[in-house]
């Protein structure tokens, strides 16, 4: 059986983001489903604000063809999105603008993402979990090819949903994190035939 290859971030920046422990939740569900998974912390690329000047000036960041390698090597990705004022974070879209700039004027366009499949996740201390942004997030990605899977998982109450562990403490909600980690896994095992 293929191993499929899973490329995982967090659309926050911040070290104790909540949204960075539910991506360690679902990477270790989907290694634990037969996927190999590389965790990028969108932090370290250190992406300037996306910016056609900077481009022409010195082609991609860096940062950004790191991210771009990385995708280009998954065969789909696990996303863990904070919620900012009801959308979508601007480290994740600024990250998401770089990595579907073409490097060469030959290179088939929006190679890192057509064909990839995704899954989406959100926590967010608020009742609905982060779900508004993850509506964003689906459009941009269903726009530059992304198969996003239907399911997804939006976990309400951040602030008090992990153990010390880093563990979620509804199992319930475990589940439903362990099955859409899963169900990438699957999809993506699907895709490469």
């Amino acid at each position: 059986m293929n191993q499929p290859k899973i490329i995982a971030f967090a659309g926050s920046l911040r070290v104790g983001s909540f949204n960075k422990k539910l991506l360690a939740v679902a990477a270790d569900a989907a290694r634990t489903a037969g996927a190999e998974v590389t965790i990028v912390d969108l932090r370290d690329l250190a992406l300037p604000l996306f910016d056609e000047d900077l481009e022409e000036a010195g082609g991609l960041p860096e940062g950004a063809k790191k991210l771009k390698a990385l995708l280009r090597a998954s065969d789909g990705m696990l996303i863990a999105s904070a919620e900012y004022n009801s959308s979508i974070t601007a480290a994740l879209k600024n990250a998401i603008d770089w990595a579907s700039r073409a490097e060469t004027d030959d290179e088939p366009p929006l190679v890192a993402f057509r064909g990839k499949a995704a899954a989406l996740l959100a926590t967010s201390p608020g009742a609905l979990g982060g779900l508004r942004g993850l509506v964003t997030v689906r459009s941009i990605l269903s726009n530059i090819g992304v198969l996003v899977l239907p399911d997804q998982v939006a976990i309400p109450a951040a602030h008090e949903a992990f153990d010390e562990s880093g563990k979620l403490k509804d199992e319930r909600k475990a589940k439903q994190v362990a099955g859409l980690a899963k169900g990438l896994v699957e999809l993506t095992r699907k895709l490469k035939g």
